[in-house]
Parts: structure tokens; C-alpha cells; sequence
């Protein structure tokens, strides 16, 4: 892409609603429900890869040993409500990236990164050290290749929303990547201005 994107003021309750899967609860709560989920999933013959976006949902599923094994990609900016939070990851990731996406924004240049990390294969960890990670969403499930024998899952926390035309509650969102999720992402990017 050749631009840089930001959601309109008018439209950021659009941009909070979940992407695809709500699993609604508490972080222990969803946990649970998403290891449940994953351990069905293994017996389809199919392998999962875990991407990961946000600080709080990385930071579980490193303490769960089963799901922790399954990811690829972590984006974090080791923040939480503008609380530091610690993770530790000595060890597990290939390659670490500093990446900078300011509040609110898609920067261009996140499309080739993610383009050349999918390409690379190696776990990796994507550092924001400026802005925040939540719409680079977006441009990952964009890039995520379909294939047959692997599935790709993205996930990302849902803070509870009670100001949009109806209430959301809290969990953890994920995205099974498919065409039909990814023509949603198209579209919702469409709505987004160019800068």
C-alpha cells in the first residue's frame, strides 16, 4: 500500500466492534474456552499459527505452555492502559523488530513488514515503540497466506464497549483467516482515510 491510513473520528465505535469470534469472559475465563477450542482444532489434522496482537493476550498466552508453542508472531507495545507490563520472552523469538505506529494509524510501511515476516518464518516479536499496535489487525490478517494444511489464527483482546450501538463485553477475539474475513478487512480499510 502507498499510504498511510487512520480510522475517522465519526467511525471509531466501527473500529472497536470484534473482527470475527468473540469469546466473552474473563482472561482466565477465555483462556480456557480458547486452549479447549485449540485442542479440538489439532485432531482436524491441520496446523495452527498463532499471531498475536496486544500485550495483555501475548502475555497469557505465554503462560500457557500448550498454546504458547503455536505462535509465529507477537506485536506488543508493552503497554496496557498505559501501564507498563512485563513479558517475558528470553529465548523464544528468531527476530525482534522495532516498529513505530502512531495511536490510531495504519503506517505503509507495516504492509512489507508483515509481507517480508510471513516470508521469513521465523518467530518473531514486533515491538511498538511509539503509537500502539491494535489496527495493524488490519494489514496482518491481509498478508496471512490461506493454505491447505495450515490455518492461521490472528487474536486480540476486546475491552468491554458500552457506547456503541449495542454493548460489547469483554474476551479475546480470533480471527480465522480466510477470504472472507480478509474481504471484510478490505472493506473496512475502505473506510479509513488516506494520508
Amino acid at each position: 500500500m502507498d499510504y498511510n491510513f487512520k480510522v475517522p473520528e465519526n467511525l471509531r465505535f466501527k473500529f472497536a466492534e470484534p473482527l470475527d469470534i468473540l469469546i466473552a469472559g474473563t482472561r482466565d475465563e477465555t483462556l480456557t474456552q480458547v486452549e479447549d477450542i485449540f485442542r479440538e482444532f489439532l485432531k482436524t489434522n491441520k496446523n495452527p499459527n498463532f499471531y498475536i496482537v496486544g500485550d495483555i493476550v501475548a502475555k497469557d498466552f505465554f503462560a500457557n505452555k500448550f498454546l504458547k508453542s503455536f505462535i509465529k508472531v507477537c506485536i506488543i507495545d508493552e503497554k496496557t492502559q498505559r501501564n507498563r507490563i512485563e513479558i517475558n520472552f528470553k529465548g523464544f523469538f528468531e527476530e525482534i523488530i522495532e516498529f513505530q505506529n502512531p495511536k490510531g494509524t495504519i503506517q505503509k510501511e507495516s504492509w512489507d513488514l508483515f509481507k517480508s515476516i510471513i516470508v521469513s518464518d521465523k518467530r518473531t516479536l514486533i515491538k511498538i515503540t511509539e503509537g500502539e499496535e491494535d489496527l495493524l489487525v488490519l494489514p496482518l490478517v491481509l498478508g496471512l497466506p490461506i493454505k491447505e494444511q495450515v490455518k492461521n489464527f490472528v487474536f486480540y483482546g476486546q475491552p468491554p464497549i458500552t457506547d456503541s450501538e449495542f454493548t460489547i463485553p469483554e474476551g479475546i477475539v480470533i480471527v480465522d483467516v480466510d477470504e472472507k474475513i480478509q474481504n471484510q478487512v478490505k472493506d473496512t480499510i475502505k473506510l479509513m482515510e488516506k494520508f
